[in-house]
């Protein structure tokens, strides 16, 4: 899905993460449709439905992986093929239709303005939007996760686990930034991210946005309660006592 027009003379590429989304991927797609400035791809994490099949059908170029891997090799997938195709920003987001493609300019101009690198969604900011939440859910990325980071980090963070967020692509070329790390297969790369770019100086920002469960009986996450927890908490642990780069 070309959108070649390019806001503020910035290649802006947006790249919903799919695995297994054939009910879902199709509405995320169709909701591109008037947001100028910004190409469309999807990276396809090893999906065994019809998800690739639909991505095709709508025009949109597809990075296949050959199997699942996770979230986290699925993202890191997206920021290499944005690099290598010279992308200088790019929006992470879901790929079950729980964000709004129509606020990708929230994420992307203050970058555009030079004002950060990173700029991160919230669902829990004045102006953001959320809905069909599990209470568990609720507490967990509302209070327990944005307190534990903010209290290691030093910085008072709202809305830590929102995969929804825009990165100025240049940032990754910071050798004290190690994607490519085993351990940052499934839920770590994006709590790890966010971490080492406050820590290490840049500038990120939180801005308002959507995050609009779906209702059952569609699943609304496809993580498990405690393992997948896990996974987006330990890095804050282990970064934090200085046991991994």
């Amino acid at each position: 899905m070309a959108r070649s027009r390019l806001i503020g003379d910035a290649r802006i590429v947006a790249i919903p993460i799919a695995f297994n989304e054939e009910y879902a991927i199709g509405r995320v797609l169709d909701r591109f449709v008037g947001t100028e400035g910004v190409d469309v791809a999807v990276v396809d994490d090893g999906s065994t439905d019809r998800t690739p099949v639909i991505i095709g059908e709508r025009g949109v170029t597809l990075i296949q992986r050959a199997k699942c891997g996770g979230a986290g090799a699925a993202i890191r997938t997206a920021y290499v093929w944005a690099r290598n195709q010279g992308y200088e920003i790019c929006v992470i987001m879901s790929g079950n239709d729980k964000d709004r493609p129509c606020e990708i300019h929230r994420l992307v101009n203050p970058i555009l303005s030079g004002k950060a690198d990173l700029v991160q969604g919230s669902r829990y900011l004045t102006d953001g939007t959320h809905a069909n939440m599990p209470l568990h859910r609720r507490i967990a990325s509302g209070y327990i996760h944005p307190l534990v980071f903010s209290l290691v980090v030093g910085r008072r963070m709202t809305d830590t686990t929102n995969g929804y967020r825009a990165v100025r692509l240049s940032m990754l070329a910071d050798p004290r930034i190690d994607l490519d790390q085993p351990w940052l297969e499934k839920y770590e790369l994006e709590p790890y991210l966010l971490f080492k770019a406050i820590r290490l100086g840049y500038a990120v920002r939180e801005v308002p946005v959507t995050k609009i469960y779906p209702p059952p009986p569609m699943r609304y996450t496809k993580m498990t309660p405690v393992a997948d927890w896990w996974s987006i908490l330990r890095p804050i642990i282990i970064l934090g006592l200085g046991l991994k780069r």
